[in-house]
């Protein structure tokens, strides 16, 4: 770090501010600023494997985490290293981080500042910056809930803001009224891309307008501008909780990362932009109005300098992380105590939709905090009436009616679970979990594994055809998510095992895909226990017991294959009802293969990538020697799901099933 005198080219004006905070402010600064210098010496020498430099902007990190209490939560990007370092995240665990070693926060399973803390109120963003935004959101629906009276700090870059979840966690925290300060560094480059390039109007503050979001435009080199506008903003926020869109003007001295370099950005503008150096100008300031002299600068830089190498030290020093399988696999989820839980009350015949709608209500009145989301779910009961008349039970703060934007409602989930609030999103139909697609498998799904975060996020997926809907509301998707670690997929045929499956996800305190096909919702009924119950994840139902051959199925499929098999009487099978397709029971499908010797698999969804795929790879690979013939698998066919009846039944696999069910049983 340069010392030389110079005059500072920031305009500072203290307001009143006391000597010791005007020195805090500059040793937070300088903090950050010299643990980067070392990195990007580790960086050459190979002992980190990448930097995301902030050299320049750490007025921000350290004004705004300076402005807002320790106990409200922060989610910072990978520039701001002032936000960990004001918060005293101890260095040797930072370094741990950056060295993929166990002592840091992800085990060595994500790298840089990839990761969050509860204990210092930090969530940390993932490569896809955009759905951190909604996530802030859930934490101040948290805050606002529970009238904690508490603001929640989210940064984003200039070129994030092209990114569509931006727009919707801005409509959301606008609608909802949420206390979400949106954070935008504007430092002038989205890695080459120059702002001229990202966006067309001449500040992003003036894109609150159109939230009806009160928004600002500060001078992010600034810390004294930093600091106590946004502590003045923050206060206003806890007593009157609302959104507000705070652009911060600054400029990225250093590339994108450190491989990228800097050769696309001019020469003149880089000089300018180093003559307002927020932690030279300040420090050039303090001296001149007798807040700090030689002396403390020697003994602030020394301290630091000792601390960074003493904790250097230790991570150094830090054996390899070990490659343990158990561990790694134990971590994908939460641990999960399953408890049984029966209904001895008497039974009542109802409806799937119905099951439905009895296991979220006694879910919401078992979980006092419980939150529902989704569209037109509210005073309007959903498009399918399962929430009918939730409103009334329950307020309109726990029912909550949404905007249409998928992938910011996931995200909002997601920010309750980190509060501690349990919450089930509802997809209008299963088609349109395509727009909140990023979230659930790159944040739900490896939130726990990577930080140890649960998301306790059950979605609710109405799916499936029969119905003629077309190729947008008829798909059965379970297949996108039953390959992504880290979600749990669920997908019952029958009323009696909706409800109790359904309960059991909204007490798992990981994220569930709950499938429910539209054609059984008014179609099916079955007699289920008027209370509330509780049936297990990965356990399948064998539903017909027989020796001839084995059929495996989930949802519309099972009853297709009761349909089929009404016309021969005389043929005995093993009937699987699957029910959970991760965890999958693979125990119960081995077992009964072994026993016939045949096995066909039944699905919806087209045949290629689908998961009868996979159950016939398992079983070739376990039960061969007890085969008496291939494994045969049934699917709709290769096409979008079409609306014409002819079409549609041409499309689902209900005749061909019965055709290869007796090709496989003469075999």
């Amino acid at each position: 770090m340069k010392t030389s005198k110079m005059q500072p080219y920031i305009k500072y004006y203290a307001n009143g501010l006391s000597t010791d905070i005007l020195r805090q402010l500059y040793t937070n600064m300088l903090k950050p600023r010299l643990i980067e210098e070392k990195m990007l010496v580790l960086l050459r020498q190979g002992k980190i494997s990448k930097w995301f430099s902030g050299i320049g902007q750490e007025a921000i990190a350290v004004g705004v985490t300076m402005a807002l209490h320790p106990e409200e939560y922060i989610l910072p990007m990978h520039r701001n290293l002032g936000v960990f370092t004001t918060r005293n995240v101890p260095l040797y665990k930072l370094f741990s981080q950056w060295q993929g070693k166990a002592s840091g926060f992800t085990k060595g399973r994500d790298r840089s500042f990839h990761f969050g803390t509860q204990y210092y109120k930090i969530v940390g963003m993932i490569s896809h910056l955009g759905p951190q935004l909604g996530v802030a959101d859930g934490i101040a629906l948290a805050s606002k809930l529970k009238a904690k009276k508490h603001v929640t700090a989210v940064f984003t870059g200039e070129g994030g803001t092209s990114e569509g979840d931006f727009h919707e966690a801005l409509n959301v925290a606008s609608v909802w009224q949420l206390p979400v300060l949106f954070c935008i560094e504007n430092n002038g480059y989205g890695l080459s891309t120059p702002t001229s390039e990202q966006y067309n109007c001449e500040n992003l503050a003036d894109r609150g307008v159109g939230y009806g979001m009160e928004s600002h435009s500060i001078d992010g080199n600034n810390i004294i501008e930093v600091y106590t506008k946004v502590a003045a903003i923050a206060d206003s926020i806890r007593i009157n909780p609302r959104p507000v869109l705070i652009e911060f003007k600054t400029f990225r001295i250093r590339g994108h990362e450190e491989a990228s370099g800097t050769k696309y950005v001019p020469q003149d503008l880089m000089d300018a932009w180093a003559k307002k150096d927020p932690l030279e100008n300040f420090q050039s300031y303090l001296k001149e109005e007798n807040v700090i002299d030689k002396a403390f600068e020697v003994e602030i830089k020394t301290r630091i300098v000792h601390e960074i190498n003493e904790h250097l030290e230790v991570a150094f020093n830090e054996e390899a992380i070990d490659a343990n399988l158990i561990n790694e696999l134990n971590d994908v989820f939460k641990p999960f105590e399953y408890k049984h839980i029966t209904c001895k009350s008497n039974s009542k015949n109802i409806r799937f939709v119905d099951a439905i709608s009895e296991g979220l209500k006694q879910s919401m009145a078992r979980y006092n905090d419980l939150i529902i989301m989704g569209q037109d779910i509210a005073d309007y009961g959903g498009v399918f009436k399962i929430t009918e008349g939730f409103v009334k039970a329950f307020g309109k703060d726990r029912v909550r009616n949404t905007p249409i934007c998928e992938s910011a409602i996931v995200e909002t989930a997601m920010g309750l679970s980190i509060a501690g609030i349990k919450s089930v999103v509802e997809m209008q139909f299963a088609d349109f979990v395509s727009s909140g697609f990023n979230p659930i498998v790159n944040y739900l799904a490896k939130s726990h594994y990577r930080w140890g975060q649960a998301a306790d996020v059950v979605i609710r997926m109405p799916c499936g055809g029969g119905v003629g809907a077309g190729p947008f509301h008829s798909q059965t998707n379970e297949a996108w998510f039953t390959k992504t670690p880290g979600l749990k997929v669920v997908y019952p045929a029958f009323p009696y095992d909706a409800k109790g499956l359904l309960n059991t996800a909204i007490t798992d305190p990981n994220p569930v895909l709950f499938f429910e096909h539209k054609g059984l919702y008014r179609s099916v009924r079955q007699h289920v226990p008027i209370d509330y119950f509780t049936l297990p994840f990965g356990k399948a139902s064998l539903i017909r017991n027989g020796q001839d051959i084995t059929v495996i199925s989930y949802g519309a499929g099972v009853h297709w294959v009761l349909e089929c098999l009404e016309k021969y009487p005389k043929v005995s099978v093993d009937i699987i009802d699957l029910r959970t397709l991760q965890p999958l029971d693979t125990q119960t499908i081995f077992n009964s293969v072994k026993k016939t010797g045949k096995a066909i698999i039944l699905q919806e969804d087209s045949l290629f990538g689908g998961i009868a795929s996979d159950i016939s790879a398992l079983i070739m690979e376990e039960c061969f020697k007890y085969l008496d013939a291939p494994v045969k698998r049934v699917a709709s066919i290769e096409t979008p799901i079409p609306f014409a009846k002819t079409l549609e039944d041409q499309y689902l696999p209900k005749e061909r099933f019965e055709t290869e069910l007796l090709k496989l049983l003469e075999y």
